[in-house]
């Protein structure tokens, strides 16, 4: 983006930076298109939803490019002859100096990351896919993650592509000096160079010995056209405990049930909890699943004026509902429609009748004949940074997430919030388990790397069945590292806001005349 944006005016590197984010957005989140909900037969609103979000998100690169691209000098500088005919299109597009070009490429990296940490917090927020996520399957690199979130890792992939554009226009500018590119990378690469043995050698640290905690996760795979449908419910209920008996053979310590995977509100339909309380009883298990849940409005004049919220329930080896945790981020339009009163036409663009409530804090679910305690991330708080590190203390020894990506088909959306996902477990320095209603169901080690993922008999993760998994445990009794980032957040993030707010203050200041 800002290779093309070289050389040109303000405006243009904003339509620039636009097309460019535009054309990756629609790429990227083309799974909103799958969502099957017609209105009179036309996919109105998922087109809608899919067009609305990919023009709203394209506006950070396309500030981002506005922001970085320098502006066009003019130089008198003798040393400009000996600049070929054929460069003289890039004539003083970036600083002369090497030192100006180096912080140019570290301050355009800043400005990327702090778009980014605004993206995850503007209107609720939606960090999918942020730039450092695209170095997931590169282990030793993303353990930085640890100490400055993935923000550092979108910083470090920044970084070093100003720096090639930088290198390249060097080429071009200078095409008969030797070797002129190796400067404007040189400090990009010894510092990926540092961070790779420092991540090599924290991959190498002791995993947790003595202890394993078996799982069992549950992969209904059921369509979300059935899950709208009641009357449907008892069928895939049944079902969903087949597949569980199943899975329990192994003496597992605790089952995993997904988002959206009971039909009805556990707390309030008494069939279907007799059916949890008697599965956990007979096998003598933990159970952690996904339910929607209810509760009177106070002061409420109507009796059935209730809030309604997307829930996960922890229930002890005797059938008892032991600790509830509400979902505190929710997907507009998709568990809430904004501005529902005053625009009520906006109820033609989802599916949803009602809508959640938000909770308000985490809570943690101890397994107390276990010896430890886990957290539960719902549907895609898994993607949020901020919000993991909230949950984790020193007696947390995993994270769950429970999800339902069957909202769209079976598309890219289910890898790429698993690949999102990925880096909670590394920010916090502990194993994550997925449990998604059509994948991807699998666990996560503190590392980052991808574990067991669950397939079908075809090899397909978005098939029904179950995943039986094994993970490390500390010894009872022993609390958990927190790791520099689980401890303090995001300083690096808020530093490269701060770095951005100056230099665009600055900049302000200068186009005044001040």
């Amino acid at each position: 983006m800002v290779a093309s944006a070289l050389g040109k005016n303000g405006g243009e590197k904003f339509r620039l930076g636009y097309v460019a984010g535009l054309a990756h957005y629609l790429a990227m989140l083309y799974w909103l298109l799958l969502i099957p909900y017609r209105w009179q037969g036309i996919p109105l609103g998922p087109a809608l939803g899919w067009l609305s979000l990919s023009a709203f998100l394209a506006l950070f690169p396309a500030v981002w490019v506005w922001f970085t691209t320098p502006r066009r000098k003019h130089s008198t500088d003798p040393e400009d002859s000996s600049v070929q005919h054929s460069s003289e299109g890039l004539g003083d597009v970036l600083p002369r100096n090497w030192v100006l070009r180096t912080l140019w490429a570290a301050s355009g990296a800043a400005a990327w990351v702090a778009l980014e940490m605004l993206l995850a917090r503007v209107l609720g927020g939606f960090p999918w896919d942020l730039l450092g996520v695209s170095q997931f399957r590169i282990t030793p690199l993303i353990q930085i993650s640890s100490i400055t979130g993935v923000y550092g890792v979108s910083y470090l992939a920044a970084w070093v592509s100003l720096s090639l554009v930088s290198a390249g226009v060097m080429m071009i500018q200078r095409p008969t000096a030797r070797s002129v590119w190796v400067g404007e990378v040189f400090f990009p690469v010894i510092i990926v160079a540092v961070l790779f043995n420092v991540g090599f050698r924290q991959m190498r640290g002791a995993e947790p010995s003595g202890r394993v905690l078996k799982a069992a996760l549950v992969q209904p795979s059921i369509p979300q056209t059935l899950i709208w449908d009641a009357s449907k419910d008892a069928e895939r209920f049944q079902e969903l405990i087949r597949i569980s008996e199943q899975a329990l053979t192994n003496q597992e310590d605790v089952l995993v049930w997904p988002e959206a995977a009971v039909p009805k509100m556990l707390r309030y339909d008494k069939e279907i909890f007799a059916a949890v309380a008697g599965l956990a009883q007979r096998h003598h298990v933990w159970m952690i699943i996904g339910s929607d849940d209810a509760e009177p409005r106070r002061n409420a004049l109507n009796r059935e004026d209730a809030d309604y919220f997307n829930s996960s329930f922890l229930i002890d080896p005797e059938g008892q509902l032991v600790e509830r945790y509400v979902k505190r981020s929710l997907v507009i339009f998709g568990e809430y429609v904004p501005l529902r009163r005053w625009l009520p036409f906006l109820n033609y663009l989802t599916p949803i009748e009602g809508g959640f409530t938000a909770g308000t804090r985490a809570v943690p679910f101890e397994l107390k004949s276990l010896h430890t305690k886990t957290q539960v991330l719902i549907c895609f708080e898994d993607t949020f940074p901020h919000l993991a590190r909230e949950e984790v203390d020193p007696e947390t020894d995993f994270l769950v997430n429970l999800t339902n990506d069957g909202w769209f088909g079976e598309g890219a959306a289910q890898w790429q919030q698993a690949a999102t996902g990925l880096f909670r477990a590394v920010e916090n320095h502990l194993p994550l388990l997925r449990c998604a209603n059509n994948g991807i169901t699998c666990w996560v080690d503190a590392n980052g790397t991808l574990r067991d993922v669950f397939r079908d008999n075809t090899g397909s993760v978005y098939g029904k069945g179950f995943l039986s998994v094994e993970i490390p445990l500390p010894d009872a009794g022993t609390s958990h590292a927190l790791t520099f980032y689980t401890r303090h957040g995001d300083w690096f993030g808020w530093g490269c806001v701060t770095i951005m707010g100056v230099l665009l203050a600055v900049r302000l200041a200068k186009s005044k005349g001040v």
